[in-house]
């Protein structure tokens, strides 16, 4: 087995290393003076079992070409099985026609990495989880509900008054399954109203929230307008306190501050995505590793062993 690790998360992809006991394979991925990738592989993959480890988050373009030219790089070196291991998968939120004349950009990335070569994609908390059928490869959806329980219970005792809350209809499946890990606790809704790309306005609370401590969870915090309107939301309705666990924290533009300034007690995010300078001094932004969780998929594969059993 080798692990191949692209420029959009090396500490990640150090991290799993690690977790595995086994280094990264030296490689180049480097930029000609145009901007162009070039990558070089520095060791014999001849008949390996290669993961390609690379999220394709900001800037997405760049690390999309990067993933394709690695494992097209693989393929022409004659590795037997090629993975690509996205730990957040870009475009997911282009999963299908929002109107007349617009692209399903996932479903065209999906195509990409399957031409490119890959045998198999890993991945994490897709935003839709149909976008496992865009590929025409096997594709494991790994989910991250039990890894983030388990810093729920060590941080915040359980009892009756904790609620966890899906920002929007949409993600109700996901936040009953957090639910379900901490103790059954009880579940609320909020119903919004997007207006835009990015705008959310906040219509209804489902639910009683009154004196209880809430658990927004959600999969991806990009401008974090629908996790802040949600808390101040949550806040006006009576509730004690608003915590926020995300799964790929895209984090862009502002919302960094938009973060520190809310009534958010904290943003728990993975580290599928590489934290920003800004992220990483928020003190209302903390990250979980997810290391553990993708090295251990990646170790079951190797071993032609069950991946489902990760989410008993």
């Amino acid at each position: 087995m080798k692990l191949l690790s692209g420029n959009s998360n090396r500490p990640l992809a150090q991290a799993i290393a690690e977790y595995l006991d086994m280094p990264l394979t030296r490689a180049q991925v480097r930029r000609f003076a145009d901007l162009e990738v070039f990558v070089t592989i520095d060791e014999n993959v001849r008949g390996e079992d290669v993961f390609v480890i690379q999220s394709t988050s900001y800037p997405a373009n760049d690390n999309l070409m990067e993933l394709l030219i690695c494992i097209d790089a693989l393929k022409r070196a004659s590795g037997k099985r090629i993975t690509a291991v996205l730990p957040y998968f870009g475009y997911a939120r282009q999963d299908r026609k929002t109107g007349g004349r617009t692209p399903i950009s996932a479903k065209l990335v999906a195509n990409l990495i399957t031409r490119s070569g890959a045998d198999r994609v890993l991945t994490m908390d897709l935003h839709a989880g149909q976008i496992q059928g865009f590929f025409d490869i096997p594709t494991d959806n790994l989910l991250p509900s039990r890894l983030l329980a388990d810093d729920i219970i060590k941080n915040y005792p359980l009892g009756d008054d904790l609620m966890v809350v899906s920002p929007d209809v949409g993600g109700v499946v996901r936040a009953r399954a957090l639910a379900k890990r901490l103790d059954d606790a009880d579940l609320a809704i909020v119903d919004k109203r997007r207006s835009g790309p990015g705008q959310s306005e906040v219509m209804n609370i489902i639910g009683d929230v009154t004196g209880r401590r809430c658990i927004l969870f959600d999969d991806i915090a990009d401008s974090a307008g629908t996790l802040c309107n949600a808390a101040q939301a949550l806040i006006n309705h009576g509730a004690v306190s608003v915590s926020a666990y995300v799964t790929h924290g895209v984090l862009s533009g502002a919302a960094v501050d938009r973060v520190a300034n809310s009534v958010l007690t904290e943003l728990v995010v993975t580290d599928s995505i590489e934290a920003s300078d800004p992220a990483k001094v928020c003190p209302k932004i903390r990250y979980v590793s997810c290391a553990p969780l993708i090295g251990e998929a990646i170790r079951r594969i190797a071993n032609e062993e069950s991946v489902s059993k990760l989410f008993d």
